[in-house]
């Protein structure tokens, strides 16, 4: 019977993002990579929500839904905003994990929050992930996997320096022994970064567009230091004079110049969190740098702009957007972690 249970039995890890939700499954790796966005509809008498698409397919509505149809991101600077659509959608990313054993699995699953976050919210993390499927769930905090995952030796009593730019939030963390030792997180990331273009675009030329072309802008044209060949591209959407389409011809110059700010907002918490850490831990930040995860890690120079504005190396995880979701795998494999590491809160024997 228990070999029966044992050959059921799923570990997932859930890199429970603002922008994108990934599951590593321990025997298969990354099986779930999708964006943490539901569109729903209100029906019946008591205005119950449908759910009409989860992940890619509900971010492809993102302004173009009609009347009565609306798209929601449930989770805002990495913290639960909406426990029932949160709920939905760890759903749908257990599903998908564990395939076509359904109710027969044993769901066990680590899910990393921010650093930042209360109790309180760390616990409706586990409860939703417990009312979404799983029988056993506990919470690891970001940074912590984030480290592993870029393959940072944290249990060592050295210093591990590490940056993850997420959707919502950007957190930094000084990291030794297993444990968090300073940290920082600020609510700009990869979304300020889209509003920042919009209102670039409305300011500079009077045109409205909506945050999907402005994240494709970000992508093709963001950057944080001056390229070797600046880069240009054609940006349809709403002239806001005449309310009439509109195409116009965006450079690399100016929406560097529109993230600026939020780069030095990212800068001004490095140097915090720098400014509070113990010198000997430092003197090895100096020796070994620091490493950029999340998926605002991507953007162009990035690393050698924080790398001239600090004064130490600073390195590209290998998989920046995987970063978290890798360390939870390594976490999975390995249950010594567990004890290595710091555990932010715990449901159930794990």
């Amino acid at each position: 019977m228990f070999r029966f249970l044992g050959f059921f039995r799923e570990d997932v890890g859930i890199d429970l993002g603002t922008a994108n939700t990934v599951v590593y499954a321990s025997r298969r790796g990354i099986v779930f990579n999708e964006p943490s966005v539901l569109a729903t509809r209100r029906s019946g008498r008591k205005g119950q929500k449908e759910i009409l698409a989860v992940g890619s397919e509900a971010k492809r509505m993102i302004g173009k839904t009609p009347a009565g149809v609306e798209t929601i991101r449930p989770l805002q600077h990495g913290v639960i905003g909406d426990f029932e659509m949160t709920e939905t959608l760890l759903r749908h990313a257990i599903t998908k994990a564990v395939g076509g054993r359904g109710l027969f699995s044993h769901v066990r699953a680590i899910v990393s929050v921010p650093a930042c976050v209360t109790e309180v919210e760390k616990k409706s993390v586990v409860d939703a992930t417990l009312r979404a499927g799983a029988k056993e769930a506990m919470v690891v905090e970001e940074p912590l996997v984030a480290a592993l995952g870029a393959g940072l030796p944290i249990h060592e009593p050295r210093g591990n320096m590490i940056v993850d730019i997420g959707g919502g939030t950007s957190e930094v963390a000084v990291l030794s022994l297993g444990g968090i030792v300073v940290k920082d997180s600020i609510r700009v990331a990869g979304d300020e970064m889209d509003n920042a273009i919009v209102d670039m675009m409305k300011q500079n030329y009077a045109l409205s567009i909506g945050q999907t072309t402005a994240e494709e802008i970000k992508f093709a044209l963001g950057s944080a230091v001056p390229l070797e060949q600046e880069l240009e591209m054609e940006v349809k959407g709403r002239d806001l004079m005449d309310g009439l389409p509109k195409v116009i011809k965006v450079s690399s110059v100016e929406v560097r110049e529109a993230l600026t700010p939020i780069i030095e907002g990212i800068e001004e918490i490095l140097r915090n969190v720098l400014e509070r850490t113990p010198p000997e831990l430092v003197k090895d930040i100096v020796d070994q740098g620091l490493v950029l995860s999340g998926g605002g890690a991507n953007l162009r120079g990035l690393n050698m702009r924080l790398s001239d504005s600090l004064n130490v190396p600073v390195h590209l995880a290998e998989q920046p957007l995987f970063s978290v979701a890798l360390g939870l795998g390594r976490m999975l494999k390995d249950r010594s972690f567990t004890t290595k590491v710091s555990v932010a809160s715990e449901v159930s024997s794990f």
